[in-house]
């Protein structure tokens, strides 16, 4: 059946454009920032602050210059928000070293003023099909302390050491002034990674990616390969489809892992930091999900655990991808532990999903904690005390990041919703082909399918005294319901 397309116009009539605008008023999310806010942002672009390790200003030298590395930047298509740079090179004797560039935010942000209040509010950048509402503003996020190639950015500066396994021998972290020379996308990388062309510094992404996820794999970290419902953009129109991530999107992934995993170490061993942890799943949590497996047609053999089984599932396979987006169970209540003065216990440092203490690092251009993150390792690393404003925010970041992580869920689920009935609401009684990757313990005939093309997920709804449904079976499913803007869609088995 051939998909349908949404056309999304500047029109005021376009039904899913007033859809998204209305969600963001209904979300009160904010469609400008203060006044003095972007005055703020305005003067920080054209004279940033030069801070010295501590994070204190800086009245007696001038940052290091690191431009001679010739870094790069590995994001999506179209992104300026760049974040993080690196610039991969082998060690004399053996190993590799790894230098990577993160946005210098605190240089652009000056504490307690009205710039940092509304990053505090705003917590997250937030992204919509239409439009992205970012966390700092455009001057900054998109412009001034982007990490864009071909023009001088402060930034906080890691230098990691690794020897011939991929295993971590040394971290240190300072402020510098850094040039980027490329802005690479996924697609363009992983064409010359697989045809051989790459030059070393690029090429040297795979081999490091590839020791890494083989450490990964050893300490017991579950890394979900799970195909993503996206929507995209086409002359105009918006679409759904599945998405299995790139191998370079995951090697790429083991560079910020890494970095995330040593900034968490520095801030253990000074006692003062925040984490991103994760609890190991309640009991009876992968019992469950063996019993999915199950009725999915996934083997699972009884001596192979859960970290090792979703290794070895191919997300291109129906009941696999299914079977994938069951196991995020896993991953949920995740938070953040902050310590100032004592460490935390190991058992209560440990991100579950990574098998080690981690901290979110790489992103303060899109995320506020990062920004703290640098502060806390760049001090550490320089055997300082952090600053007093650093130190000061720390015990509200918590609630904060939760409230906005919370915030950022909600919009991806809602525009999901709305596209997904946009894309089909001139078909509803349309029969479509659907898995069933779940049904409700308490009503076996309510539950959730997916279907591929277009890429919707939907709840169905089978008539009270009707059968069960067939977990991981294919099914024919009636479209009932599908109003932009008003509801979900909703199918009944056909």
């Amino acid at each position: 059946m051939p998909r349908l397309h949404m056309h999304v116009t500047d029109a005021a009539e376009a039904p899913l454009r007033v859809a998204l605008r209305e969600l963001r008023g209904k979300l009160e999310i904010p469609d400008h920032f203060p006044p003095t806010a972007q005055a703020e942002a305005d003067s920080a672009a054209r004279a940033p602050r030069i801070l010295a390790a501590d994070g204190a200003v800086a009245t007696e030298h001038t940052l290091e210059d690191a431009t001679e590395l010739p870094l790069f930047t590995l994001d999506p298509p179209g992104s300026l928000d760049l974040d993080q740079a690196m610039f991969l090179s082998r060690r004399p004797g053996g190993g590799y070293r790894v230098h990577y560039a993160i946005a210098d935010v605190a240089s652009f942000v000056t504490p307690g003023g009205a710039l940092d209040a509304e990053a505090h509010h705003r917590v997250t950048t937030l992204y919509f099909p239409d439009e992205r509402v970012p966390l700092h503003p455009h001057v900054l996020s998109e412009g001034a302390a982007s990490l864009l190639p071909d023009r001088d950015r402060p930034a906080v500066l890691w230098q990691l050491d690794l020897d011939a396994d991929g295993a971590l021998t040394a971290a240190s972290v300072r402020r510098a002034l850094v040039r980027s020379r490329a802005k690479l996308d996924y697609a363009g990388v992983q064409r010359i990674l697989d045809d051989g062309t790459a030059e070393e510094p690029l090429a040297l992404l795979r081999e490091i990616g590839l020791l890494r996820e083989k450490r990964e794999v050893d300490r017991g970290a579950i890394s979900l390969n799970v195909p993503e419902q996206e929507i995209v953009e086409r002359d105009g129109c918006y679409t759904l489809e599945y998405r299995a991530p790139l191998p370079a999107y995951g090697w790429n992934a083991q560079i910020s892992l890494l970095t995330g995993m040593a900034a968490a170490e520095l801030m253990l061993a000074s006692g003062t930091g925040i984490l991103r942890t994760l609890p190991t799943a309640p009991d009876g949590s992968v019992a469950r999900l063996r019993l999915t497996a199950r009725a999915l047609g996934v083997d699972w053999p009884h001596h192979t655990s859960y970290a090792a089984l979703i290794r070895t599932l191919d997300p291109r396979r129906p009941a696999h991808a299914a079977f994938l987006q069951e196991c995020t169970a896993l991953l949920r209540g995740a938070g953040y532990t902050v310590f100032d003065g004592t460490a935390p216990q190991a058992s209560e440092a440990v991100h579950a999903a990574v098998a080690a203490p981690y901290a979110h690092a790489t992103a303060p251009l899109r995320r506020l904690a990062d920004r703290y993150t640098s502060e806390l390792c760049l001090a550490a690393s320089a055997g300082v005390e952090p600053a007093e404003w650093v130190r000061s925010a720390l015990p509200a970041l918590p609630r904060e990041m939760e409230t906005g992580t919370r915030c950022a869920n909600l919009v991806e689920r809602s525009c999901l919703d709305l596209v997904e009935a946009a894309l089909l609401r001139d078909r509803v009684g349309e029969v479509f082909e659907a898995l069933v990757v779940e049904i409700e313990e308490k009503d076996p005939t309510h539950g959730t399918v997916h279907l591929y093309d277009p890429a919707v997920i939907g709840t169905v709804e089978a008539a009270p005294e009707g059968p069960a449904l067939p977990l991981g079976r294919r099914i024919p499913v009636r479209l009932a319901e599908a109003e932009p803007g008003r509801r979900p869609v909703r199918f009944t088995p056909a």
